[in-house]
């Protein structure tokens, strides 16, 4: 049998580029510049999430909930003109005259994706699929064909009405559907996300999702306490792709990949380049009948 294809993807010279991640950039509310390892580049963040509100309480999670959000409701407008403003600053090249992102390598200034994501869960936001139409409609103006519209999500809600709605506007659009899974079992689960929503309502979205469209996967494994996760869980997590291949689901990509930036826990440390690959050996192990799936890590 073969096994899945594993790109091993290594930008040591950009590292510090990739930690920040900073979500009040200037004076906007909610778009904010990221350079991104998973993009491979310039990401256009939209958060939808500025009050901090989230369905899950991740203990890798860089989001500061020590100082309070913004409850106010989401302003379109206000997101429209933040929008406007970043994505000419983009196409002019003038956001590459600020720090940080003077610094960065000329390589990671191609502008990849408009990515829904932040401080929280963004399909959470009754906003959401009015969003997506906005952030269409600016690429359209501005004829960025290739620039792809990413949600990044726990696949938490994926099975409500209006977010099935709004996702198969996304694919309209071409965009990507990026998931959150993070363990096998339910023990590691609840430490890793720290959520009372079941871990089988998250299979079950994801494998409902990637059964109508390719879904990419994105996976973080790290030290807790100093321990790297066991064997056990990462066949556990396999074994739970497996299900979601061997059901019909579509898996476009697994990214893998561990902590960049400050995590919320101390007791959270990155796994080494060598741990890492070691659990992409263990999972392309499992998914052998599945030789088509890539799967990309990020040391």
């Amino acid at each position: 049998m073969t096994t899945p294809r594993i790109d091993l993807l290594r930008l040591p010279n950009n590292r510090s580029a990739f930690a920040l991640h900073p979500r009040d950039w200037q004076s906007n509310r909610y778009v904010y510049p990221v350079i991104s390892r998973r993009s491979g580049g310039l990401s256009i963040g939209i958060n939808l999430n500025p009050d901090k509100i989230c369905n899950f309480d991740c203990i890798y999670c860089c989001v500061n909930r020590k100082t309070p959000g913004d409850p106010s409701p989401i302003s379109p407008t206000t997101l429209t003109a933040e929008l406007a403003a970043m994505l000419d600053a983009v196409v002019t090249g003038e956001l590459f005259t600020h720090h940080p992102f003077s610094d960065v390598s000329p390589e990671l200034r191609r502008f990849n994706d408009i990515a829904f994501s932040g401080d929280g869960e963004p399909t959470s936001s009754p906003a959401f699929p009015a969003c997506l139409k906005l952030a269409k409609a600016a690429l359209d103006d501005r004829q960025l064909e290739d620039v792809k519209i990413v949600l990044i999500t726990n696949a938490t809600l994926l099975h409500r009405p209006l977010v099935k709605a709004a996702l198969n506007f996304l694919d309209a659009c071409h965009g990507e559907i990026w998931a959150k899974l993070d363990a096998g079992t339910d023990a590691y689960y609840k430490l890793v996300d720290r959520t009372s929503i079941p871990l089988d309502r998250i299979v079950s979205n994801i494998a409902t999702c990637a059964a109508q469209r390719p879904v990419v996967i994105q996976s973080l494994f790290m030290k807790i306490h100093g321990a790297s996760p066991p064997p056990e869980e990462i066949d556990a997590y396999s074994q739970r792709l497996a299900t979601i291949l061997d059901k019909g689901g579509k898996l476009n990509r697994i990214q893998i990949y561990t902590v960049a930036r400050e995590p919320a826990e101390p007791s959270v440390s990155p796994l080494s380049a060598g741990e890492l690959e070691a659990v992409v050996e263990q999972v392309s192990r499992h998914l052998t009948s599945h030789s088509m799936v890539k799967i990309e890590a990020f040391p």
